[in-house]
This record gives C-alpha cells, structure tokens and sequence, in this order.
C-alpha cells in the first residue's frame, strides 16, 4: 500500500467516509476535520420567491451550479406545488450545467443542460454568457451557498437580469476542535497533505488560522513539506490566488485526487537517511527504521522532522522547543522528553545525539 506510513488529512462533510475509504485502502492514516457543512436554509422565503419569479416571468438562461442544490431546488418546489410549473420553464429554458454532478441532476429531473464548461467553474460559464449579448436576458442562478457575487455582478454588468436561487448554505462546523488541531498539524509539518474538496473548505481553514494566529504557518508548510491536494482548480482558488501551488488531478474527481496523492507523497519522500547505522525514512506519522513501520506521536516526530532538515546539524532546545504541536507545553523540558520518546521509539538511542550544553543532532553518516 503505497500511503502507508503516510497521513493525509480531509476537510469534506460530504462524501467523507467514501474519501477517507479510497485513502484507507492505500494505507493512508486519515484524520477527519470538517472545515464546512452545509445547513438548508433557516428561512426559505427568498428560495419561494425565486421560484415564482422563475415561473411568472421566465428566466431564458438559467444556471445549475451543483447537482444537491439542484436537486433541492426540484423537490423544495414539488413540496410547495410549484414543481410542475418549474419544469416547464426549465424545459424552454437554455439549462447551463457547471460540472457533471450538476449535469446528473438535470437529466434526472426530465431535463437536458445546453451547455457546460470544461473546467467545471462559474468564472467560464461568466466568460462563455458574456461573448454574447445578453443585455435584457433573464438568468436565473442556482447558488451552492456562497452568494457568488463575481457571477452575479458579472452578469448584471453585462446587462443581464439576474434572478438569484438560494438553496442551501455553507457554515462552520457544530464543533472546530478538530479543524483547529489540524491547523496545528500542518503549521507544524505533522500531516503529509490536506485533501480539499471544495472552496469554502479552504477559505474556512485559512479563516481560522487566522483567528488562532497560525495562516502563514500553515502558508508556509503548503509551499513546502505539506501538500495542499484540491479536487479542481475552482477548489484550489483561495490558494492558487495567494502563491500557493496546489495539486490537483487531471479531472476533478474523488478517485483522481486520491491517485495524485498517492503518487505525490512517495516521490516527495524518495530517500532515507542513514542514521546510527540504521536507514531512516521519515513519513507523516511515522518513520520506517530498516523497513519497520514505527508510529511516532506529534511531538517526538516534530524533533525528528527539524534535526533531519539539516541531518548533522545541532539545534538547540530553545530552537527545537517552537517546532512543537502547540498542544504541548511549550518548553524546554518538552523537548527532552520529546527527544526521550524519540529515542525509545526508534530503538537506538544513538540515532540522536546530545551535545553537551547545545543541543540534540541526528548521528548521520
């Protein structure tokens, strides 16, 4: 299993135990941190009077940007009687489809899409509207909890009269413990990669660091040891715009992101250390030693990971003591017995080094 060794973080709340399965069985240790959920609307007013405007004067042009904000559109409205009369807009009513799940719940409505974008954003279907004229054309735009405002007024700039239909909306998590010790993780080089799988969960990781104090920490660690892995480029954005190279699959599928990691990981980890006479390749939550697995705790690992940045190299506690997961106390004595647990675990204790009154080094060869 070519994950073993390897733990890669998710953030989704849905499908999340069909994306943890795929990374389970190519060995991966998954840790589960829901970065958003989506709750239905507290109100649905404004979902009511979308609709009947769709109906009383018929949208030419409408937009179906997920295929569960679709879907919940089609049977809101057959809840409030109002189904019927939808379809029939829809059925004279050029259908654009964002993505393919958007394009599934089209069809299984009675419905076909006119068009859909190759990249599966919203940015191409702004760009594929505006090559035409559409001053004075009605589009209605089924929103997927974000209230998308470079597409609404995107349109609207180009004459366009929008009719927005919200469906459902995203929100935090009922509990952030988990999102927050994620944070710590990856600031400190303690998770392989973060899979992402939409783009709220992104901005809602990088909100939230913000808030603890830690975004160019965990900036700093997806520009290096920590692979930021998104399901497409619409996911990557948050990222992408700020400098923060992302991977990403050929097609924006679960599989597909669950592959390139699988191939990303091992390659970024292509050689061992020769340590004390034993060879050393250091994985997220654990360190092979001469073939055996070894799990290691977040805190002897993240004394491992620093002396091995610079093997040889001596680092002082005081050096060695902010490398810690923030859930240790943040002290020198930490270290030592970080480094004692470290010792134990790879079954040497002259794999690492005490150097009187400096510090702890790696004894490489």
């Amino acid at each position: 299993m070519v994950l073993t060794g390897f733990s890669v973080a998710i953030t989704a709340c849905r499908r999340r135990e069909e994306l943890a399965g795929l990374l389970e069985r190519r060995g991966a240790r998954v840790i589960s941190a829901p970065a958003v959920q989506i709750r239905p609307l507290t109100d649905d007013s404004d979902l009511v009077a979308a609709t009947r405007a769709c109906i009383a004067v018929p949208p030419q042009i409408v937009i179906a940007s997920t295929g569960v904000g679709f879907r919940g559109w089609m049977e809101a409205a057959d809840g409030w009687g109002l189904g019927d009369a939808l379809r029939r807009v829809l059925e004279n009513a050029d259908v654009l489809a964002r993505g393919p799940k958007a394009m599934g719940a089209i069809r299984a409505a009675g419905l076909r899409e006119t068009w859909s974008p190759v990249s599966e954003s919203l940015r191409e279907v702004l760009d594929h509207l505006r090559a035409g004229d559409i001053r004075g054309v009605r589009i209605a735009v089924q929103l997927h909890g974000d209230p998308e405002p470079e597409l609404i007024e995107g349109l609207r700039t180009a004459g366009a009269e929008v009719i927005p239909v919200p469906i459902y909306q995203w929100r935090p998590p009922d509990d952030i413990a988990p999102l927050a010790k994620l944070i710590d993780l990856v600031a400190t080089r303690n998770v392989d990669a973060v899979a992402f799988t939409s783009k709220p969960a992104v901005q809602a990781m990088l909100d939230l660091a913000e808030q603890v104090g830690r975004r160019e920490a965990v900036l700093a660690a997806f520009r290096g040891d920590v692979v930021p892995a998104c399901v497409g480029m619409v996911t990557a954005d948050p990222l992408e715009s700020i400098g923060v190279k992302t991977l990403q699959p050929d097609r924006p599928r679960l599989g597909a992101l669950v592959r390139v990691i699988a191939e990303e990981l091992p390659r970024r980890r292509p050689d061992g250390l020769v340590v004390g006479g034993h060879r050393l390749e250091i994985r997220g939550h654990a360190v092979l030693v001469d073939q055996r697995m070894v799990d290691l705790p977040p805190a002897p690992m993240a004394v491992l990971r620093a002396l091995a940045e610079q093997p040889g190299r001596v680092m002082s506690r005081a050096q060695l003591v902010p490398r810690l997961p923030s859930g240790d106390a943040a002290s020198e004595h930490a270290v030592e017995m970080a480094v004692t647990r470290l010792r134990a675990a790879l079954g040497d204790g002259q794999c690492v080094q005490t150097v009187v009154k400096r510090g702890y080094r790696l004894r490489v060869e």
